[in-house]
């Protein structure tokens, strides 16, 4: 099954843009993915083509018209689920984007300028995802973020089928520190333990470092991941008996 997307923007020729390139694009001409842009700005009704106006109750910028995005939205209508880019949205999460990956595509809609009329989610069934609590000028960086977060994981694109196994997120840690040659570097040696052979090992230190790292960097991820119910303020392991 090809993984098909659909993505409606007022800026198409973003696109493929650095999904064109590397194993993303090597799996686009693979016909792994295809993906189809569609101008939003084709479904006003005016001269003008207008798909924006003032925000009703006053304020600065424009906002998107539910009117003209809910017709584009129709037109591409199918079983896939269609999701828009906002930073009123959910954050993405690889959960997430490993749920998409394993279903048939998506159909993704952009924001621009203010964002969009909120009746648009009323009316239709569209699913606001955030990419970070930050703003861009418009949902096509989001979009193309997701997208890649997606086609990597599609069936044949990484070489190795485990590739992705042990990244961050995958386990709810960040992975654990990766080294490579030379041995030395700036006086800077590869951890002993890399270099022992011993499997059981570099296994036990791999955990430990992933969760040593997810508790300094995301203490928000290392909450979740339950490991601050177990730990006082420092760090230090709680047992019935106090701290250890």
């Amino acid at each position: 099954m090809t993984f098909r997307v659909t993505v409606l923007t007022l800026y198409p020729e973003m696109f493929p843009g650095p999904l064109g390139l590397s194993i993303a694009g090597r799996a686009l001409r693979e016909e792994r993915w295809t993906l189809e842009t569609v101008q939003i700005r084709d479904f006003a009704t005016d001269r003008h083509r207008s798909v924006d106006d003032t925000p009703a109750g006053g304020g600065a910028g424009m906002v998107l018209r539910a009117d003209v995005l809910a017709a584009a939205v129709d037109s591409v209508a199918d079983t896939r689920p269609v999701l828009a880019m906002t930073p009123r949205g959910a954050p993405l999460t690889q959960a997430r984007v490993r749920a998409l990956a394993a279903g048939e595509g998506a159909t993704i809609l952009c924001g621009r300028f203010e964002g969009f009329d909120e009746r648009l989610f009323e009316a239709r069934a569209i699913e606001p995802v955030s990419i970070g609590d930050y703003v861009l000028s418009g949902g096509e960086m989001g979009a193309l973020v997701l997208l890649d977060a997606c086609v990597r994981l599609l069936p044949g694109v990484m070489g190795a089928a485990s590739s992705g196994d042990e990244e961050s997120f995958e386990s709810g840690l960040l992975e654990y520190p990766q080294y490579t040659r030379p041995v030395e570097w700036e006086g800077r040696t590869i951890p002993e333990v890399l270099r022992s052979g011993d499997h059981a090992r570099i296994a036990a230190w791999r955990k430990q470092m992933a969760e040593t790292d997810t508790r300094l960097r995301r203490p928000d991820l290392w909450e979740r991941h339950g490991g601050a119910a177990g730990l006082s303020p420092s760090g230090a392991r709680r047992d019935k008996d106090g701290p250890r």
